[in-house]
């Protein structure tokens, strides 16, 4: 094994892990916050599927440097810069939501929408940051498998969520809506 490759994996999955760790506590405090103002949790069952995604993608980069021999090729500085890239419109995003950013879908009926940030472009910027991301983070070293396997299972939860999401939102507008008349 080549000590740098396994220095360099070592520091990015310690640093991605700690990243999802601190976003888990966030989270909860933002979902207390948000609770406490009368918001409502929706889709609640899909959410262990986005766990075992993230954890996949943690552990399929491991899993193919450290037994499968894979290594970083020529184009990991590409993939680092879409990957840091991913990484700048992620916490864009969180920003924007600010307390509302979570984990999970919890909508406060009658909330307008955030319109600020990469939201005034992008309906979903978080969900494409976590696509680019998913994608780049295992070709920096060269990890296409995970990338490939990690990305269609991240499609697919992706695919209810974004689905539950969107009817949520619609139904805290028609909640605001009615409530003005």
């Amino acid at each position: 094994m080549n000590d740098a490759v396994f220095g360099w994996l070592a520091v990015f999955l310690g640093f991605v892990i700690l990243q999802r760790v601190s976003e888990l506590v966030v989270s909860a405090r933002n979902a207390r916050r948000v609770m406490a103002r009368g918001g409502k949790e929706y889709g609640a069952g899909h959410f262990p599927w986005l766990v075992c995604v993230h954890v996949l993608f943690i552990a399929g980069i491991a899993a193919e440097v450290l037994f499968l021999g894979t290594r970083p090729g020529a184009l990991w500085p590409l993939w680092l810069a879409v990957w840091a890239g991913a990484q700048l419109l992620r916490y864009a995003a969180v920003r924007a939501l600010g307390e509302r950013w979570n984990v999970r879908i919890i909508v406060v009926p009658g909330m307008p929408l955030v319109r600020t940030g990469p939201y005034r472009r992008l309906r979903h910027p978080n969900y494409v940051a976590i696509v680019a991301e998913m994608i780049s983070a295992p070709l920096i070293f060269g990890a296409w498998r995970t990338a490939l396997i990690v990305s269609l299972l991240n499609a697919l939860a992706l695919r209810t969520r974004i689905r539950v999401e969107n009817e949520a939102l619609r139904a805290a507008q028609a909640d605001a809506s009615g409530a003005s008349r």
